[in-house]
């Protein structure tokens, strides 16, 4: 897969373009803007913004920004995919990170709503805040 372009300015919702290449079998995540904030690391509470979309199809099927409110989770503590447990950790407070996960740690075989069985999905997450 290449390497998606995604902004770097973190006061709007992201775009992301349509994935090309075959989807990777391994979750893997680039820091767009390495945030200096404190870290996020399991078991604390983190507050995030997000886009996410098909790695087929390049449809958004959620995005907390359409919301207008961010989303809080407990970070490693299984309450979302495990992508994100696994992805978000590391991130620091004001950086912004695009995860491609592959469909083991996502919906898998079942789907989820809009999302395909064995969909591969990528996000844009934002860290706003680690407690």
């Amino acid at each position: 897969m290449t390497k998606l372009e995604i902004s770097d300015d973190l006061s709007d919702k992201p775009a992301i373009p349509q994935p090309s290449g075959d989807p990777p079998s391994e979750l893997t995540s680039d820091d767009v803007v390495v945030g200096e904030g404190t870290a996020a690391s399991p078991g604390k509470h983190v507050t995030v913004h997000y886009v996410g979309v098909s790695h087929s199809t390049g449809k958004q099927f959620d995005s907390s920004w359409d919301r207008g409110a961010p989303f809080d989770f407990p970070l490693g503590a299984g309450r979302v995919i495990q992508g994100w447990d696994f992805g978000v950790t590391g991130m620091r407070e004001g950086g912004r990170r695009t995860l491609v996960i592959p469909p083991v740690m996502g919906y898998g075989e079942r789907g989820m709503g809009p999302i395909a069985p064995n969909e591969t999905l990528v996000f844009v997450v934002d860290l706003l805040k680690v407690g």
